[in-house]
């Protein structure tokens, strides 16, 4: 069943991109975006990390950390970090249970043919661990930018 607005965000536990394990809780007290992408160094997921790292300092005087999560392994996300300047925290999930968990694996498609991936998604969740706002099927162009703005109106 997918998650839903005002439901708590299901509790998780993955290494960063320098390994270190990031939980939810981690960030008990502070505004939290989880977005959830396909693979590093792609066109789209590119645009939308330099997207966040762009207005990161904006979020941070909001007192929200951004954290991206895909089924790229750390190694991976260090080169993705390093090679676009990314300021933002990168989550390992190469198991998938958390995308999986999180309802943000399922079924593609891309020029007739299908198969499973990330379906991109970002969550806004509040100081408590509430899920205060979804976004689905995300366009990745201007995407930081209304999520900030969303983060604004909620606070």
């Amino acid at each position: 069943m997918k998650l839903k607005i005002n439901q708590k965000a299901p509790e998780f536990s993955l290494p960063d991109q320098d390994g270190k394990k990031v939980s939810l809780k981690d960030f008990k007290g502070r505004w939290v975006i989880l977005y959830f992408y396909p693979k590093d160094n792609t066109p789209g997921c590119t645009i939308e990390a330099i997207g966040f790292t762009k207005l990161k300092k904006e979020f941070d005087k909001e007192d929200a950390v951004i954290l991206g999560v895909s089924p790229d392994s750390v190694k991976k996300h260090c080169n993705f970090i390093e090679k676009q300047d990314l300021k933002i925290n990168l989550l390992s999930d190469e198991s998938k249970e958390m995308l999986q968990t999180y309802h943000v694996w399922g079924n593609k498609k891309f020029m007739g043919r299908e198969y499973m991936g990330v379906l991109r998604t970002t969550l806004l969740i509040d100081p408590k661990g509430v899920i205060k706002h979804i976004w689905e099927n995300v366009k990745v162009k201007d995407h930081a930018q209304e999520v900030l703005e969303k983060l604004r109106e909620l606070k």
